[in-house]
């Protein structure tokens, strides 16, 4: 009988490639790729008054946007109607890109979700999301044991 030696780290290196590869599979670096869906890709930055949130959206209008925002979480979803023409050579080109998206963001901290401001230009959302009072006055307390 041959002994085989088993080394549990690099099997679960090669778990984490595997995982990496199909993930990046299906969501593309700009959010967008042939045979995915579309999904708004977001930026967080935390500050102990608020939470900014930016989305990008681009090539949507703000009534197409459907925000909403409760004291976890912030869901946007909506409808991405593009059509792209170009002419070259008298021969006219046109794409159609179309489709629903929804995503949910969970927040790292409670918020008031009936102060949230919101502005959207060029393509970016963004959100500024006040943080509820019990989270700014947090204190924690640390056993030293």
């Amino acid at each position: 009988m041959t002994l085989i030696r088993w080394e549990p780290l690099r099997e679960m290196d090669t778990l984490q490639r595997e995982m990496n590869r199909l993930f990046d599979s299906l969501t593309p670096a700009n959010g967008e790729g042939v045979g995915t869906t579309f999904v708004p890709l977001a930026e967080m930055k935390e500050t102990p008054e608020a939470i900014h949130l930016q989305l990008e959206v681009p090539g949507m209008e703000s009534q197409d946007l459907d925000v909403q925002v409760t004291a976890q979480a912030v869901a946007i979803s909506g409808e991405r109607k593009t059509q792209t023409n170009t002419e070259q050579k008298g021969v006219t080109r046109t794409e159609f890109r179309y489709g629903k998206f929804r995503r949910v963001i969970p927040l790292p901290a409670r918020v008031e979700n009936t102060q949230v401001q919101a502005e959207y230009k060029n393509g970016i959302l963004n959100l500024t999301l006040p943080k509820a009072e019990d989270e700014k006055n947090k204190v924690v307390k640390v056993n030293l044991g």
